[in-house]
């Protein structure tokens, strides 16, 4: 291994890793609380604003197409001009958009607010940067799987809060946005007063047109997943945006190969662990949300008119199905790390899929007991944390420290596209197998075999991510590398170097 670069050492002082790791992990989980905080209560924010269901799905399609425009952007500004400035400000943003949604009094002032809040997504690569810069390297793995296990807790920790807030008579959706106003005014100070200000800048000429024709290409793309179902998979309007996106991702290659200084490094992009990363988490977060879209409408079935489900309340299948998984991803984080650090984030990675795989064949075959709803949860939980320990890990590995901001923001894209992917095909599912005869007045209720369906098409995003393990990443692609015993930090070889 080369000698690592002195840009990438950490200060001589002695630092408190602990409380930047707090801060930082403090910081994703606002990330992730806002990502899922609507979905419980879009009904109550549909009739509050006197609005339809196609009108209110905005409120979540919005801040996924925000994300897709900004976190690439801010993870490339956090490169260039410092991580602490970006994180600040990037939280402060965080703050104004959830104090504009719980003041708003109209859709258009609230989908504002979650546009605002979409450009959070970029704290969580942001975030693994500055581990990179801070944390010793022996620790580094650990750090690194810590602060990407609390984006499934605060996932779940959202679910059950909102839950309690808007729950019984009177019930008052904005109370939500006033908790991710304090969650993130807290995660706001605990990055000025805990996470040491930025040592390392590139600097460098920021390519706008890059990331213009970047998120046009990811705003293409997503529409017409996320509205598709309202639309029409077979539109006018469906098929000319994802020819669109097809049209902006060759514009998007060929601008950047042409800019001195691109937003994305082509050789960086296409780099095999790189790539297959980046497919693993659109794997990894298709079945992270076809986990949680699949079991929160399987549980609240009305038994006695489907024959299946559990007749659980929102705040039911929130605290009893769901926030079991998110715990358990948070305490297998710091196990994922030592496996990153002791096996290489190669193994991580092929053990999340055999648990993913696993977890939902489990849910396949027994999903009439809640014990078995309950233990599935539990192992597809601790897949999601071991694969988002490991992603990072190669990530760090594979692109240059100047890079990391950026690379680690395109992963996080691709895990929320693989999110989004998911919503689509779980709700295509369940919309198309529906019950026959059901009483005149019953709404239309998906049949058993479309939630079977869902959690096999799951298993095989799990398999899938097994063969990029160790099929797209073997060779010694993706290990970590470690200087422990320079007590210099981990530092990415050039792309020959982890060939």
């Amino acid at each position: 291994m080369s000698t690592p670069s002195p840009a990438a050492a950490p200060a001589s002082g002695h630092r408190n890793e602990t409380v930047i790791v707090f801060a930082l992990s403090l910081a994703a989980m606002v990330v992730s609380m806002m990502q899922t905080l609507p979905v419980p209560i879009l009904g109550l924010i549909r009739d509050d604003l006197g609005t339809s269901t196609a009108n209110v799905s905005w409120v979540t399609t919005a801040t996924l197409l925000s994300a897709a425009v900004f976190t690439p952007l801010l993870g490339r500004f956090g490169d260039q001009h410092g991580k602490k400035p970006t994180l600040v400000a990037v939280l402060g943003v965080m703050v104004a958009g959830s104090v504009i949604a719980a003041l708003a009094s109209s859709l258009p002032l609230l989908i504002l607010g979650r546009v605002l809040q979409g450009a959070a997504t970029a704290i969580f690569p942001l975030a693994l940067s500055v581990l990179r810069e801070e944390v010793r390297p022996q620790k580094l793995p650990g750090a690194m799987a810590l602060v990407s296990g609390t984006l499934a807790f605060g996932s779940g920790l959202a679910l059950v809060a909102t839950g309690l807030l808007t729950s019984g008579s009177g019930a008052d959706y904005r109370n939500a946005f006033w908790m991710a106003t304090g969650f993130a005014a807290i995660a706001l100070l605990a990055v000025v007063f805990l996470v040491p200000a930025t040592r390392h800048k590139t600097g460098g000429r920021t390519d706008f047109l890059g990331a213009l024709t970047l998120g046009i290409t990811l705003l293409l793309l997503l529409l017409p997943i996320s509205q598709g179902h309202e639309w029409g998979w077979t539109s006018a309007r469906t098929l000319g945006s994802f020819a669109g996106a097809a049209v902006m991702t060759v514009v998007w290659v060929v601008t950047e190969l042409k800019v001195r200084e691109p937003l994305v490094d082509m050789r960086m992009f296409v780099h095999r662990p790189v790539l297959m990363a980046n497919l693993a988490g659109v794997l990894v977060g298709f079945g992270m949300f076809a986990n949680f879209l699949g079991v929160s409408y399987l549980v609240q079935m009305p038994k006695a008119l489907t024959g299946y489900g559990f007749d659980a309340s929102i705040l039911r299948a929130s605290v009893q199905f769901l926030l079991p998984g998110a715990i358990v991803s948070l305490l297998a984080s710091p196990i994922g790390g030592q496996l990153v650090r002791h096996r290489g984030p190669r193994v991580a990675l092929g053990l999340a899929a055999a648990l993913g795989a696993v977890g939902f064949g489990w849910l396949a075959l027994d999903h009439q007991h809640s014990a078995s709803v309950i233990g599935a949860g539990l192992v597809v939980g601790a897949a999601v944390s071991f694969g988002y320990a490991a992603m990072p890990a190669v990530i760090m590995a594979s692109v240059p420290h100047h890079q990391s901001g950026i690379a680690n923001g395109i992963n996080s894209i691709s895990r929320s596209t693989g999110s989004a992917i998911g919503s689509a095909i779980v709700t295509t599912i369940l919309a198309s197998q529906t019950i026959e005869h059901l009483p005149a007045g019953v709404p239309a209720l998906p049949a058993e075999s479309g939630f079977t369906l869902t959690f096999w098409i799951g298993a095989v995003a799990f398999a899938l991510v097994a063969v990029i393990s160790w099929l797209g990443l073997r060779g010694g692609h993706g290990t970590v590398a470690v200087a422990a015993s320079s007590g210099q930090p981990a530092v990415a070889e050039k792309a020959e170097a982890v060939h």
